[in-house]
């Protein structure tokens, strides 16, 4: 009998939820396989670099973790996929030392690749065109965090003059419904407490879960059988278009149990002239309503915001604007990008370009504004009482969690605390802007 030799394979994730759900899906594959899985820091024979393209900085960020792994290993081999992979694998394959690049469709069949895989071969590429990437992989990460993400939907039918991901990902299509249960109830047999739900567009789910471009079900739909699955505690929405964000979604997470009050709202810019130039399927006008409404039905919300800079055409006027309204806006925090210039989009031929230095200014001042929203709505929340789940990270003695309504919260490092459920007394804000507890009842004893 021949034994098997055991390979070791280190996995490194830039970018969103999406992809530590898709990294550690295909880390389970890997492992089921044979292989040995190791922190990236640590000398492995594989290391798999699963790429984001949302930004330039992502692109140049590549590059750099190829040149950390191959400090760890000369001789190790390295796999480069994912969202920069698709849209760029013959720019990658010129990265020194990279020895594969694998695309939307085939990431998920990896382990075909590397089993034949050498160091001293040129560089392979398996990159399909992006329409055929029109089938779903239910992907779930588990063990590297507290809580879960699961992917329900993936690809993007809208059309953003900005936005590369429709390239890298392909049409919008769901994991069918039943698929969903079965993997948050798998999720919480491991004890996980908390789910968050993720995908590009996760609003627009149910189009594609039999194939089709019609709709099998709804988002509302998903939401109502996930609030029946047992033993998961809580589950958070991550970011939702608000033109997706229906008056009922907003009134089931209301009155659930299980839903918590957080939202993630993508705004892009407060001024309607841009968010036309953007291609946004909505105005500020609809934007303010979802907010009022949200704060109208679900107290002490957390909203998060997301907002696009430096966008060509955003004049000093245009961005006040958009500065203005959030300022106004009852929300607890700002997600702020800076524009970028990136190939295969319409904004790329646009005029009135804005200078490089004046779009790091305005992001600047839109992340002080962030602070001080997120200051103020911690302070808001002073003297309440809420639940905590508890990370695992230990820094510098302390350990942190987040409340149900996105609070991160903190106290003295203890390993019996990590993925418990506690209820606290929010009673000061540090000055590291973490939120300090006076005290603790435990919940999950």
């Amino acid at each position: 009998m021949v034994r098997k030799i055991e390979r070791s394979v280190a996995f490194h994730t830039l970018g969103c939820k999406l992809n530590f759900a898709e990294t550690s899906t295909i880390a389970r594959q890997l492992i089921s396989e044979g292989f040995i899985k190791v922190s990236f820091d640590e000398v492995a024979d594989i290391y798999i670099i699963n790429t984001c393209s949302v930004t330039e900085n992502a692109d140049k960020e590549c590059k750099t973790i190829v040149k950390r792994a191959l400090y760890k290993n000369p001789e190790a081999l390295i796999c480069v996929i994912g969202c920069y992979a698709q849209l760029k694998p013959e720019e990658i394959a010129q990265i020194e030392g990279v020895d594969l690049v694998l695309g939307a469709k085939e990431k998920f069949a990896i382990h075909k690749y590397i089993g034949e895989l050498k160091k001293d071969s040129d560089t392979k590429i398996h990159s399909c065109e992006i329409d055929k990437a029109d089938f779903f992989v239910g992907s779930y990460s588990i063990g590297d965090r507290t809580r879960a993400f699961l992917k329900v939907q993936d690809g993007c039918d809208y059309k953003c003059t900005y936005c590369t991901i429709p390239l890298a990902r392909g049409i919008s299509r769901s994991a069918t419904l039943e698929n969903v249960l079965q993997q948050a109830e798998e999720i919480s047999r491991r004890g996980i407490k908390e789910i968050v739900l993720t995908g590009v567009n996760i609003g627009d789910y149910g189009k594609g879960e039999s194939g089709n471009k019609k709709h099998d079900h709804t988002f509302l739909e998903l939401i109502q059988e996930l609030d029946k699955v047992p033993d998961i505690k809580r589950i958070r929405i991550s970011s939702i278009e608000p033109n997706l964000l229906k008056n009922e979604i907003i009134d089931f997470v209301s009155r659930s149990k299980k839903f918590v009050p957080h939202f993630h709202i993508p705004l892009q810019s407060g001024s309607d002239e841009l968010l036309k130039k953007m291609k946004r399927r909505y105005l500020s006008g609809l934007y303010k309503e979802r907010i009022e409404k949200i704060h109208s039905l679900v107290p002490d919300v957390c909203i998060g915001v997301d907002v696009i800079v430096g966008f060509p055409g955003e004049t000093e006027e245009i961005f006040m604007e958009t500065y203005n309204f959030l300022q106004e806006l009852p929300v607890g925090y700002l997600h702020v990008f800076t524009y970028s210039e990136r190939e295969n989009t319409e904004a790329i031929h646009m005029e009135n370009s804005i200078p490089v230095s004046e779009r790091k200014r305005r992001n600047k001042m839109l992340k002080i504004l962030s602070e001080k929203k997120r200051y103020a709505f911690y302070e808001s929340q002073l003297g309440r009482t809420k639940t905590v789940l508890w990370e695992h990270e230990n820094k510098n003695g302390m350990m942190f969690g987040y409340t149900e309504n996105y609070i991160r919260v903190t106290q003295p490092y203890n390993e019996k605390e990590i993925n418990q459920l506690d209820e606290v007394y929010l009673d000061a804000v540090d000055s590291f802007g973490n939120v300090t507890i006076k005290s603790m009842v435990f919940l999950t004893r």
